[in-house]
C-alpha cells in the first residue's frame, strides 16, 4: 500500500506575494536588499489576507524609499528604474504577464538610449528626453512608444519621491495618438467555409484546431482562457460555460464568469465531450493550445482575411450584437468590468450588410 503524498507547507497563491501554510493561516513574502521577509497576515480567510498584504506592501514600499532617500545625490537612472520595477513586482493586482512586458519596456528604452542607464538622474534634461523621443517615434509603434515614455516617466517620479530632482523632465513629452484596428471579420458564411476548411486539413489535429477555433468563436473567451477550460467547467444543466482562466493568476480581470451556451456552444460541447465519455472531469476540453497556422491556411485557401484568436472572440461580440444581445450582456460574457464602455467603443459600429439591413426596418410613414 502506497504512503499518502506529504502535506506541503507551503502553497503558492495567485498573488507573488501571498502564500498559505499548511495550518491554513496567509502569510506575506517580501524583498529587502535581496533578503527574504516573512510576516504572518494572522488570518486564514484569503480575502482578509489579500487586503492586508496590500497594506504591508505600501508600506514596505515607503519604507525602502526612505533608505534610498538617505544616499540618493548620485542616484542613475538604473537605481531609480531598479526601485520603480521592484515596486512593480510589490503591487498583489498585477499579473506575472503585466510584470514581463513592463521589462520588455525597460529593455527597449535602454536599448534605444545606451547612456541612459549610467546617466545620474540630475542631469537628464528636458531637451534631451525630447532628442530621444524625436528618434524613438520614427522606429516604434505607437502603443511601444506610448509606453516607454510611460515608464520614463514613472521611473523619473520615484526620483521625485526620494528628492532628487523636483520636477520631471519627461513630462512634457507627447504621446502618439493609436489607430484603433479596423476589424476585418468574416461574414456567417464565409466563416461556416473556414471551419468546413480546418477540419479538412491534412494535419492529425486539423479537426482539433477547427474545434478550438468554433470553441472561441462561441465563447467569446480569450486563448489563454480557452487552454484551461476542462470538462467539469461545461454545465448543461445551468446552460453555461464556468471561465477560470490561469490556476494561478485567473482571469484578465481576476474573477471567474460564466458565458451561457449558446446553441452552437453546446452543440459543439456536446459533441466534444461525448467523443471521450470516460475522460477525467478534470480533464482539458480543447486538445491544442493554439490554432493560428491552422486558420491561415483556411482562411488563405477560401480567400477570406487573415483573423487571430483574439480576433474570434471579437467575431462572438459582434454576432451577439448584430443578434440583438444589449452590449452591457455581451460586456459581462466578455468579462469587462466597466459597464460596456470598452465593448461600446469596440463594437459600437455596425457591419454593412448589417447596418443596410436594419436601415429597412426606419419608416418615416405616418
Amino acid at each position: 500500500m502506497s504512503e499518502p503524498d506529504p502535506v506541503k507547507t507551503w502553497r503558492k497563491t495567485r498573488h507573488q506575494n501571498l502564500v498559505l501554510h499548511k495550518s491554513g493561516r496567509y502569510y506575506a513574502r517580501l524583498f529587502s536588499d535581496g533578503n527574504e521577509i516573512w510576516k504572518s497576515l494572522k488570518t486564514t480567510h484569503y480575502s482578509i489576507a489579500e487586503a492586508r498584504l496590500a497594506e504591508l506592501v505600501k508600506e514596505h514600499r515607503k519604507v525602502k524609499a526612505r533608505k534610498t532617500s538617505a544616499s540618493n545625490s548620485k542616484m542613475t537612472f538604473g537605481d531609480a528604474a531598479a526601485l520603480h520595477m521592484q515596486n512593480l513586482n510589490d503591487k498583489v493586482s498585477i499579473k506575472k504577464r503585466t510584470r514581463t512586458y513592463w521589462q520588455e519596456i525597460k529593455q527597449a528604452l535602454l536599448k534605444s538610449w545606451p547612456t541612459l542607464e549610467a546617466t545620474e538622474i540630475r542631469k537628464l534634461t528636458i531637451a534631451g528626453c525630447r532628442e530621444w523621443a524625436a528618434k524613438f517615434v520614427k522606429s516604434a509603434s505607437p502603443s511601444r512608444y506610448n509606453n516607454t515614455i510611460s515608464l520614463l516617466r514613472h521611473v523619473l517620479d520615484v526620483a521625485i519621491e526620494c528628492g532628487v530632482i523636483y520636477s520631471n523632465p519627461a513630462a512634457t513629452l507627447e504621446r502618439k495618438p493609436v489607430k484603433q484596428k479596423k476589424l476585418e471579420l468574416p461574414t456567417r458564411q464565409q466563416f461556416a467555409a473556414f471551419i468546413a476548411e480546418m477540419k479538412a486539413g491534412r494535419s492529425r489535429d486539423s479537426k482539433n484546431c477547427a474545434h478550438l477555433a468554433e470553441g472561441l468563436a462561441y465563447t467569446g473567451m480569450r486563448i489563454g482562457e480557452a487552454n484551461q477550460v476542462i470538462r467539469w467547467d461545461v454545465s448543461f444543466t445551468t446552460g453555461e460555460l464556468r471561465v477560470c482562466g490561469d490556476p494561478e493568476e485567473g482571469t484578465k480581470n481576476g474573477e471567474v464568469r460564466y458565458v451561457p451556451l449558446i446553441p452552437q456552444a453546446r452543440e459543439l460541447f456536446t459533441r466534444l465531450l461525448a467523443e471521450e465519455p470516460s475522460a477525467d472531469r478534470k480533464a482539458r476540453v480543447f486538445l491544442v493550445r493554439e490554432c493560428q497556422k491552422s486558420m491561415d491556411r483556411a482562411a488563405k485557401k477560401i480567400g477570406m482575411a487573415r483573423i487571430t484568436h483574439h480576433d474570434l472572440r471579437h467575431f462572438f461580440a459582434t454576432i451577439c450584437i448584430e443578434s440583438g444581445v444589449d452590449i452591457p450582456t455581451v460586456s459581462r460574457w466578455l468579462g469587462h468590468k466597466d459597464g460596456g464602455a470598452l465593448a461600446m467603443k469596440t463594437y459600437g459600429h455596425l457591419r454593412r450588410e448589417h447596418s443596410i439591413a436594419q436601415a429597412q426596418k426606419v419608416s418615416f410613414a405616418a
